[in-house]
């Protein structure tokens, strides 16, 4: 196979020193090939392949599929390197398959003892002989062979290295897993991670790891520590972990591999909703940092929210595109955020390329909290999601049953830009999944961004933490449950389907000590794990979940987690009578942005609600989760949508070309590659999400015979 360079690809002329030589093994962009998470370090989606184009798109049809040995929730961008597919299970389990065949290969994992967390994907690097794939599970980095799936004995400790190193002793026994695949930068890999986003999250320094050995080469501190830059943005303390954590990549990053520059996008800190224990800007949460990628050393910073109280965290990597501005290229860095907007910068100096506006916002928080007065608004592009500020009571959904009592319950709410959360409810729309979501945006070499975005509405209620002689009547179970679970499971543990979270009632009849156990103590999707409980805690809380509790008190239950006096009732979609979104349609939208210009070149309704289809409804859009792939040949493929179809359309135009129905809905950004002359286009089809039944298969489309 023709590997071809990022230089070859895009045109680009670029001047290096010996010391900015790209090395001959890192994993670049082919014509053939998907070698990385999105397709290459910069992120953009793209393929060269031209096999299948606009004209004969209609010809897909099932080339092979893969029933993977575990079901439910699959996010997985699959990589494909020498013809062979590397992919992970629902219950995280990494595997090779052929990639013109789908016949496995091998499998590392066991669904028994593996993380019950989501994974976005694996990493390849090699050496020469030594090929490897790096592979989360929980809070475990693997290093396997490429060729085999065994783990590989001299990277760590037998294979494997413990994704809390490196952090402060503080964090030791704090949550800390990797949903999404690190980033190669010649002989590192540094590593996203997700921890908890409540008063007992670690803190989220960046850390870069030797892919050979397994030993921590940098860290950068996400929140500053003493003498360095950004400090004063936070309290003197903020960064000994005693009460504040969080500022993380969960969501991947990009790399300049000809520059040695990484641009990491950064979340808020923890407790998401409440700030009044860490006033100040908090840099470095909610920033895009460009790093210096053999040294972690910073370069520059944007931040994209100030103080963050909303959990605005950076859903996706940026987008490393080259544009076009005044008769000049200028290599830049695309972000997309999940309220909507899309910021641009020099990739070299941080400079904006189209002006930010730091716009007043209100102030008036809960308690001690003080909110940053003011918020940055890009000039250009526009917004590609409805903004909470501009929704009057026309905008409350025509098809509701109910709307008399939507428009009563939108009256009441704070919706005002970047309004505080309250005690009255606060409109967060776009919602907290965006906007734009983990499955990022694809760029084309023209400096087209294409993003797919959700407009579903979520309100946001704040109400006082119990202290502890509050719930001294309560026996220790009911009062772990009480300051941990009710936000999202509810305090009758009915839970709330709609939202996504599911009901613990009679949770006994349906699972087993052993697997609520695991749950609570690892995490379940996007569930953390309650690693600050003890074990005996562990028990009483699941003694209590199966109804079977010593009616015995303990004043001390849950006394490690730092308080913090307020709490919101959980993450409530503002929805209609039947479960439909509140807020007029489109429910989900597609968007192809000139970053050239910052004007749109299309937009259009993105998705169904079947329901409403069925009585001749115009095209509503729907939620989606999963990102667009782009073709030199003039085609993006996405799947995405609730309604479980997997959609080819003309990247220029936003013309819907080619549909299928997939076996369950493909949450989750495709794949599109090339073998033995043939193109093929896979998606990972696991549904669960939104309520959609479950899935197995990776399904793999090729042009007919």
């Amino acid at each position: 196979m023709k590997r071809i360079s990022l230089v070859a690809l895009f045109g680009a002329v670029v001047l290096l020193s010996a010391s900015q030589l790209i090395s001959v093994d890192t994993p670049i962009v082919t014509s053939d090939e998907w070698p990385e998470y999105l397709g290459g370090g910069d992120r953009n989606h793209y393929s060269t392949l031209t096999q299948i184009t606009p004209d004969n798109v209609q010809k897909l049809q099932v080339a092979w599929s893969y029933a993977a040995p575990d079901t439910g929730q699959m996010q997985v961008n699959p990589i494909v390197v020498d013809g062979i597919l590397y992919g992970v299970t629902s219950a995280v389990r990494a595997f090779a398959l052929d990639a013109a065949t789908g016949k496995e290969i091998w499998r590392f994992g066991d669904s028994q003892k593996s993380s019950m967390s989501t994974s976005r994907g694996v990493v390849y690097w090699s050496n020469g002989s030594d090929k490897r794939i790096l592979h989360t599970i929980g809070s475990y980095l693997y290093a396997l062979d490429a060729k085999t799936g065994l783990p590989i004995s001299s990277f760590g400790n037998n294979g494997r290295i413990d994704l809390h190193t490196g952090l402060p002793e503080a964090a030791k026994d704090k949550f800390v897993i990797s949903n999404t695949p690190g980033t190669i930068f010649e002989n590192l890999i540094v590593m996203p991670v997700r921890l908890s986003e409540g008063a007992d999250a670690a803190p989220g320094d960046l850390r870069a790891f030797d892919v050979r050995t397994g030993k921590l080469v940098w860290s950068f501190h996400t929140i500053p520590h003493p003498g360095e830059l950004g400090y004063t943005t936070w309290p003197k303390d903020a960064y000994q972990n005693k009460y504040v954590g969080g500022a993380n990549n969960w969501a991947g990053m990009s790399v300049d591999r000809n520059r040695g520059i990484l641009y990491v996008p950064t979340g808020s800190a923890a407790f998401d909703f409440w700030g009044g224990n860490r006033p100040g800007q908090n840099l470095y949460a909610n920033c895009l940092l460009a790093l210096d990628a053999r040294t972690g050393k910073r370069l520059w910073h944007y931040q994209f929210i100030h103080h963050d109280i909303w959990d605005r965290d950076l859903p996706a990597p940026p987008n490393l595109v080259t544009i076009k501005q005044n008769g000049k290229s200028i290599d830049a860095v695309a972000q997309v955020t999940k309220h909507g907007y899309v910021f641009v910068f020099d990739r070299v100096t941080g400079k904006p390329l189209f002006p930010i506006n730091e716009v007043p916002v209100p102030t008036a928080g809960l308690g001690s909290e003080k909110p940053w007065p003011t918020q940055p608004i890009p000039t250009k592009p526009l917004p590609f999601a409805r903004q909470a500020n501009t929704l009057t009571e026309n905008d409350i959904s025509p098809y509701a049953d109910n709307r008399d009592t939507l428009i009563a319950r939108f009256r009441q709410q704070h919706r005002q830009r970047f309004a505080p959360p309250s005690k009255a409810g606060t409109l967060i729309f776009p919602g907290f999944d965006g906007g734009a979501e983990w499955g990022g945006a694809a760029a084309d070499p023209d400096g087209i961004l294409y993003v797919n975005s959700n407009e579903m509405a979520w309100v946001l209620t704040m109400v006082d933490t119990p202290k502890q002689d509050e719930l001294a009547h309560l026996t220790t179970g009911e009062k772990l449950y009480t300051l941990n679970c009710t936000p999202c499971h509810g305090a009758n543990r009915k839970g709330n389907v709609k939202s996504g979270y599911p009901s613990l009632v009679n949770i006994e009849a349906r699972r087993d000590r052993a697997f609520v156990t695991q749950i609570i103590s690892s995490g379940k999707g996007m569930m953390p794990g309650f690693t600050t409980l003890t074990a005996d805690e562990k028990q009483a809380l699941v003694a209590f979940l199966f109804g079977d509790e010593k009616k015995e008190v303990s004043a001390s239950a849950g006394s490690k987690q730092p308080y913090v006096p307020y709490r919101n009732t959980g993450y409530n979609k503002f929805l209609d009578s039947k479960g439909l979104p509140a807020i007029s349609p489109p429910w989900g939208t597609l968007n192809a942005i000139n970053l050239n210009t910052g004007e749109y070149v299309w937009k259009i309704p993105f998705g169904e609600e079947k329901s409403l289809k069925e009585k001749g409804v115009p095209t509503t859009g729907s939620e989606n989760y999963g990102g667009p792939v782009i073709t030199a040949s003039g085609l993006l493929f996405i799947a995405a949508t609730k309604d479980g179809m997997f959609r080819a359309y003309a990247k220029k135009t936003g013309k819907l070309l080619w549909e299928v129905e997939l076996p369950a809905a493909g949450f989750a950004t495709p794949s599109t590659y090339q073998v033995n002359g043939k193109q093929y286009v896979v998606v990972a089809c696991g549904g669960t999400k939104l309520g959609t039944k479950k899935g197995n298969q990776y399904v793999t489309f090729a042009l007919g015979d």
